[in-house]
C-alpha cells in the first residue's frame, strides 16, 4: 500500500534532538526550522522538518527511529529506502508505522569527515564545527546563510518570507559568505542586492 505523500505531520525539532542525543557525529535541524531556531521563535507554520546528516552515518540515523519506516521521494512518488534507492537523491522520509504520519525528512549530505560539502557546488565547504549552532537548550541548526543558499534556488514565497525575516539578523561575515557563495551558484540571484 503506498503511502499518502500528503500526510505530514512533523515532530518539532526538540523531539529530534531527544532521539539523537548521544549520536557522536554532527547533524543538525535544516531549512526553514533553523532559521526559526536561529531567530529565537516560530516565525510561520512548518509543514515538514528536515534535519541534514553526514551521508555516512545515516543508519546511525535510521537505528533511532525503529518505529518508522524510511522511504525516498521520487517524482511525486516515494520508494522504500534501499541501496538502489538512497543512490537517487539526498532525501529520506521518516514514515511512522503507527500514525502513517511522515515526521521528518532526513537530508543525506556530502561529506570529507568533518568537512560539508555543498551537494550543489563541492567548491563549497565549511567544517562542521563552523555550521552547527545550538539553541540554548541544546538543539543543533544548520547555519541560516546555508539554509539562505538552499533557499535561493527556488525561492517560493516562504522562501522570501524567511529571507526577509532573517537578513536583518545576519552580520557582515554571514552576509559575505552567502554572497560569495551565491555568486558561485546563482550569480545574478537578487538577494546579492539586497546583502
Amino acid at each position: 500500500m503506498e503511502p499518502d505523500l500528503d500526510a505530514w505531520e512533523p515532530w518539532h525539532p526538540r523531539v529530534l534532538a531527544d532521539r539523537l542525543a548521544g549520536l557522536e557525529f554532527d547533524w543538525c535541524v535544516a531549512a526553514g526550522w533553523a532559521l526559526d531556531l536561529f531567530h529565537g521563535a516560530q516565525t510561520r507554520p512548518h509543514h515538514d522538518l528536515e534535519i541534514a546528516v553526514p551521508t555516512a552515518r545515516f543508519p546511525e540515523v535510521a537505528s533511532r527511529f525503529g518505529d518508522c519506516r524510511f522511504w525516498v521521494p521520487l517524482d511525486g512518488e516515494v520508494e522504500p529506502a534501499t541501496a538502489d534507492t538512497l543512490r537517487t537523491t539526498h532525501q529520506t522520509w521518516a514514515r511512522e508505522l503507527a500514525t502513517g504520519k511522515w515526521r521528518v525528512d532526513v537530508f543525506r549530505e556530502p561529506h570529507e569527515g568533518p568537512v560539508w560539502i555543498c551537494r550543489r557546488d563541492e567548491r563549497i565547504r565549511r567544517p562542521y564545527a563552523e555550521i552547527i549552532e545550538h539553541t540554548t537548550d541544546g538543539i543543533p541548526f544548520l547555519a541560516p546563510e546555508i539554509v539562505l543558499l538552499f533557499k535561493a534556488k527556488a525561492t517560493r514565497d516562504k522562501d522570501e518570507a524567511d529571507f526577509r525575516t532573517i537578513l536583518p539578523n545576519l552580520d557582515d561575515p554571514r552576509r559575505r559568505w552567502l554572497d560569495s557563495a551565491l555568486g558561485m551558484i546563482h550569480p545574478t540571484h537578487p538577494w546579492r542586492d539586497a546583502l
